[in-house]
């Protein structure tokens, strides 16, 4: 355990200095192998790293699964899956060649050497019905790599080399691997799964201390959110450089779109955008507004279809999806306007956001029966502290706080198995925006601490 390290001066070693907070095997990069006392099911893992020149490891999933680690950078893989981010070979004695079914990254994202890196994955263990009788298996469900999605549903026939365990099984432990060459690591969290990536939306980290995006996102880092959202096309590209920095996600962009008669308009600049989130996941969030037409008006649904579908092209050679947003007074004000217009769009990578502060402005109604309706393209979702009704101070409070039951909201999500991003919703809150965001996620701990014990 040190407290920083550094590349030594002819750069296939490291230099530390005295601390906590960071692993290194050593001085020659020779050491066992770390390896958790608990034994985990499906997970979801945050992993920063550093190798020096030549170097390389490894973080067994289960002890069994590698994603590779190695100072590949500008470098020759030789086969499959022995880039930084790639998911290792097996290996069988038997076969010609011996080393088989490993998967390179879809994205080259490796950095220099001496520069840390960051994996976010997503992990389901192999299913059985009995000790011997396997019926599905392992996979890394998704692989990010210094924000970039590398891999999307791996199937796993079974262990990669040099790990721990020839056999596989319902649960195990995660493994980093020691003994191939220097390697430092830091900032490891482990989460169930079940658990939804929590992102804050800008509307929320600013106050008069957090003024610029190098302050929102650290506050949002030391305070554990998974990232965060980006307003507008402008400044794109500081944010990205700065979540790259602290390892967090970029999950969304807030667009301002436009549906009139005879015109559709959206951000200029966006084709360029696009391009920079190429490969990241990132999804474009549509809000419809009008000039011509009342809210909820069906009669503009073919304009808004044609503005959404113009993005959306713009989108798909990037590998972005769009999720319609709904907002109360704007065209698309709720959710079944949102549907509506998805379903006529009609295209797998147009989804919808569910707004719990918007649809309780709306009405609200039943929250069971509105997300069973919204499932099949539900693809976002936020939430916040809120009363029933009232005003834009009363809809929207830090998580935790109001009379309306947040939880069970996580609740119908986790009985659908909706695993994808809750953004937190923080307009208009006129407190300090880090005393918010540490009640939120005080309490969204809290609730899915409650969820996951039922």
């Amino acid at each position: 355990m040190v407290g920083g390290v550094k590349l030594s001066d002819e750069g296939e070693h490291f230099q530390t200095s005295p601390g906590r907070g960071i692993y290194v095997n050593g001085d020659e990069g020779r050491t066992k192998h770390l390896v958790t006392n608990e034994n985990y099911q499906d997970i979801r893992a945050h992993i920063e790293f550093m190798v020096p020149e030549g170097s390389n490891s490894g973080v067994y999933f289960m002890g069994r699964y590698e994603i590779q680690i190695r100072d590949s950078f500008n470098k020759d893989s030789h086969y499959p899956g022995n880039e930084c981010g790639g998911i290792y070979q097996r290996w069988d004695e038997n076969r010609t060649p011996k080393g088989f079914q490993g998967h390179s990254p879809d994205v080259d994202a490796a950095r220099p050497p001496g520069k840390w890196q960051w994996f976010e994955v997503e992990f389901r263990t192999p299913r059985f019905i009995s000790d011997d009788h396997k019926i599905e298996n392992a996979r890394f469900v998704k692989v990010y790599h210094n924000g970039y999605r590398i891999h999307d549903n791996v199937e796993l026939t079974g262990p990669t080399r040099a790990s721990l365990f020839q056999d596989e099984q319902p649960t195990g432990p995660l493994m980093l691997q020691g003994d191939h060459g220097p390697v430092a690591y830091r900032n490891i969290w482990i989460t169930p799964i079940d658990v939804n990536p929590f992102f804050a939306m800008d509307t929320g980290t600013q106050d008069e201390e957090h003024q610029t995006i190098a302050q929102q996102v650290k506050l949002l880092h030391d305070l554990g959110y998974d990232g965060m959202d980006h307003t507008g096309v402008e400044n794109l590209d500081d944010c990205l450089d700065v979540l790259d920095r602290y390892g967090m996600r970029l999950y969304a962009v807030y667009l301002d779109v436009w549906a009139n008669q005879d015109t559709v308009r959206f951000n200029k600049g966006l084709e360029q955008a696009v391009q920079k989130l190429a490969n990241r996941d990132v999804t474009l969030w549509v809000p419809i507004r009008s000039d011509d037409f009342s809210p909820s008006e069906h009669i503009a649904d073919s304009s808004a279809v044609k503005v959404v579908n113009a993005i959306a092209d713009l989108a798909e050679p990037a590998g972005l999806n769009v999720a319609l947003y709904p907002h109360h007074g704007f065209l698309m004000q709720t959710i079944d306007d949102a549907l509506r217009i998805a379903q006529k769009v009609n295209r797998p990578d147009v989804g919808v956001t569910f707004n719990l502060c918007h649809w309780l402005r709306n009405g609200g109604g039943d929250i069971n029966s509105t997300l069973q309706r919204a499932r099949p393209f539900l693809s976002m979702v936020t939430i916040n502290g809120a009363d029933h009704e009232g005003d834009w101070d009363r809809l929207i409070q830090a998580l935790g706080r109001g009379e309306y039951e947040v939880s069970k909201v996580l609740h119908v999500l986790q009985q659908f198995d909706y695993h994808g991003p809750i953004g937190l919703q923080g307009y208009g809150i006129d407190t300090p925006a880090a005393d918010n965001l540490e009640q939120s996620i005080t309490a969204w701990r809290n609730m899915n601490q409650q969820l996951l014990s039922q």
